[in-house]
């Protein structure tokens, strides 16, 4: 865990950033190293041992996964992380179905990879409903209820936000979409071995996971893809035909074990790392909003999951925070999105003050996170905030009392 409270350039800031990417459990590294050493044969190859034994691990892994969701192993398709499950899933039910159906519903605060594949759908002749959510980050079900079409083949709806930790009603969501007898996908990468995940009592038909956010390694992923009610997919990637055909290209072994091994240990330490975690956000959240006035919880305080806390600190720019902050790895939002200047899409959704949405913080804890590290975290923010505060002209105004909303700001 890094560092200590020194500040020599040497060392590395401490990790707070566990849903960007979480680091390797030892114990995944080391079901992986045979097979990137003296296990090196083409899953695929069915004449000799070297074929079979990475056929095997292959299978083993393929079960691992499966178990960790209630699901048959036969329904899990291996692929290179959670945007290609994301693409394969939403623009694979819609190509396949599209003769009859062309309508799809998801929500305004998915993942990057889920909007920007419906917007290539829509460039297709495909009409997308994007949900809005509530302040508190969770979809309106009679909104929901009341934008199914008669041609609606699939809806889409995250598990757990990446940039706020809300978590939606998944089994709500199941219930209705199976009742409409509409296909239902899920981009669980933030869920998935972090809270109990079951695609028959949730009556799930496609959920997408990723490796490297549940302590695996980068690079892997996997789709599930429910046989009954029988759910067809177009695939995007062709060729020599495996994965049932839906993902051609070798299986990476190695890395299949490894997500295989990263869904075992998740299943193993759930219980006891979700407590663990509960307890950390809560010290920190406390900490934090015990001793600065003026912080923002974003999303909803109790449909979430805990480890991912996002805070709005009003009257200072976030930006200059992370800065500040240059010995704890944090972020502003999503990774994939952190280098453009705009507020966060989700923030916005959820109804954020455009200056507020510039002045949040989103603290990862993870398996691996101290207590001496959330400390440490909520000491450095405290002192930062305040002294970022202390030369905010806005600060002063308020605390003068003056209503910030009153004023007429001139244009220069």
């Amino acid at each position: 865990s890094g560092r200590t409270g020194n500040d020599d350039g040497a060392s590395r800031p401490l990790y707070m950033d566990v849903q960007a990417s979480t680091p390797l459990d030892p114990r995944v590294l080391d079901s992986m190293l045979p097979y990137l050493t003296a296990y090196y044969g083409n899953p695929h190859s069915r004449t000799h041992a070297y074929g079979w034994e990475s056929e095997a691990a292959m299978e083993k892994a393929r079960r691992q996964v499966a178990d960790l969701i209630g699901a048959d192993s036969r329904e899990i398709i291996f692929t290179s992380g959670a945007t290609e499950s994301n693409n394969m899933a939403i623009k694979g039910v819609a190509r396949f179905y599209k003769s009859r159906k062309k309508h799809i519903i998801t929500t305004q605060t998915e993942h990057k990879c889920v909007l920007d594949s419906c917007r290539s759908l829509e460039t297709e002749g495909f009409r997308i409903t994007y949900l809005p959510v509530k302040k508190n980050g969770l979809i309106d079900l009679k909104e929901l209820e009341a934008a199914f079409q008669p041609d609606t083949s699939l809806v889409s709806v995250m598990t757990v936000n990446n940039e706020i930790g809300v978590k939606q009603p998944i089994h709500d969501i199941g219930e209705i979409c199976r009742a409409r007898k509409v296909f239902f996908h899920t981009d669980a990468a933030q869920a998935i071995g972090k809270i109990p995940m079951d695609v028959n009592n949730m009556k799930i038909d496609l959920m997408s996971i990723s490796g490297h956010k549940i302590y695996g390694p980068k690079g892997v992923g996997a789709l599930y893809v429910r046989r009954r009610p029988r759910v067809r997919l177009e695939p995007l990637q062709s060729g020599g035909g495996q994965e049932r055909g839906l993902r051609s290209g070798t299986v990476p072994t190695p890395l299949a074990v490894g997500l295989g091994t990263a869904c075992e240990v998740a299943q193993q330490e759930m219980e006891y790392d979700h407590k663990r975690i509960s307890q950390l956000a809560e010290r920190l959240v406390t900490k934090i909003m015990s001793d600065v006035p003026d912080v923002v919880m974003n999303g909803d305080r109790e449909h979430r999951y805990p480890g991912c806390i996002n805070l709005s600190f009003a009257y200072v720019e976030g930006e200059s925070l992370l800065m500040a902050l240059k010995d704890v790895a944090l972020s502003s939002g999503s990774a994939c999105t952190s280098a453009s200047l705009e507020p966060s899409y989700v923030l916005r959704a959820i109804g954020t003050d455009e200056d507020l949405a510039h002045s949040s913080i989103r603290f990862g804890i993870g398996r691996f996170t101290t207590e001496e590290e959330v400390d440490y975290t909520v000491r450095k923010c405290i002192q930062h905030v305040k002294r970022l505060r202390e030369m905010s002209p806005l600060w002063e105004m308020v605390q003068d009392g003056i209503d910030l909303k009153s004023i007429k700001w001139t244009q220069h």
